[in-house]
């Protein structure tokens, strides 16, 4: 239940209840835009979460608290500014199937954070000189040590470029992004790596890529990684069908990779993948506007990939904007 104008004071409220098969999530977001009467966005974040999601073979709980600032420092760019509190579990499944790296991880019991972070964001795409281009650019880092049980810095940037070309009726788009991790403290474990989701490689399922752990059960555990990097190319255009269907095509062309794990406890386990390789993959997708949302329905083909990772070549999702 989201609420954009709430008290006709424009602030959002919005409240979340997730009850999947494999994932329990219950949310709290509050923003208000006009902080102290400036235009200063105050956000307040709350999350509890349980997963038991199907690319893992632990479960996992989490609970999060996030205040934050954000404001503009240019025409086109903006910077939040924000503190996370985070508690993290992750426990074995039942029947227990983990193999010996997750085991570690398990052991090391509920692990509280505690982080202060920032994100620069330049968008260009919308008040932009140039009403049929524009660039986005994202920078963010967060430095987690502020007591707690671990230290380390993630960064992660992004880049997108977005034309419309042809009259407008074709929007070609290419994002380039990745992110690094690195640990000064604690414990590294999966919960807190990187892992490649469709929203970032399309063509394999979420963890579908990456080191992984070979003596857990059938195809191992999925690890993750402190470094990774992907490139989307992508071109959208008309179908031809009548403007009221609201229907169009893509084509797109996907690289990605997702290696390394340094000071990760990999004791007794048996890790392939760990030094990466990049992964390519093409693909076309159906989008459908409908009075629920924009749909997308994408096939794809990994032309790239190792032996060990899980494609998915089909996947459907309520689409979002770039």
């Amino acid at each position: 239940m989201k609420e954009t104008n709430f008290l006709g004071r424009g602030q959002v409220v919005d409240i979340s209840l997730n009850t999947a098969q494999e994932s329990r999530r219950y949310g709290l977001n509050f923003v208000e835009p006009n902080f102290l009467g400036r235009d200063v966005r105050f956000g307040l974040t709350l999350n509890y979460a349980e997963s038991d999601s199907s690319f893992a073979t632990y479960d996992s709980t989490t609970g999060l608290f996030r205040p934050s600032l954000e404001f503009p420092v240019s025409e086109n760019g903006r910077i939040q500014l924000r503190y996370t509190a985070e508690q993290v579990e992750i426990s074995a499944r039942t029947p227990a199937a983990n193999g010996a790296v997750i085991g570690n991880d398990i052991a090391v019991g509920k692990q509280i954070s505690s982080s202060i972070g920032y994100t620069y964001r330049y968008d260009t795409r919308v008040s932009g000189l140039n009403p049929d281009a524009g660039v986005l650019l994202e920078f963010s880092q967060d430095f987690v040590g502020l007591g707690g049980d671990s230290k380390y810095a993630k960064t992660t940037a992004k880049a997108v470029g977005q034309r419309r070309a042809f009259n407008a009726d074709v929007v070609l788009r290419a994002t380039v992004e990745g992110g690094a991790l690195a640990f000064s403290g604690g414990a590294n474990r999966a919960a807190d790596r990187f892992v490649l989701t469709p929203g970032i490689l399309r063509g394999f399922e979420p963890g579908g890529i990456g080191p992984r752990d070979t003596t857990g059960t059938g195809t191992g555990d999925a690890l993750g990684g402190n470094l990774y990097v992907a490139a989307r190319l992508e071109a959208e255009f008309p179908l031809g069908l009548p403007e009221e269907y609201g229907i169009s095509g893509a084509m797109f062309y996907d690289i990605g990779n997702l290696w390394n794990l340094n000071d990760v406890n990999t004791a007794g386990g048996s890790v392939i993948g760990e030094g990466g390789s990049i992964r390519h993959v093409i693909g076309f997708g159906l989008l459908w506007s409908t009075p629920v949302g924009p749909l997308r329905f994408n096939f794809t083909d990994a032309l790239r990939k190792e032996t060990f990772d899980r494609e998915q070549s089909f996947d459907f999702t309520l689409s979002t904007s770039f």
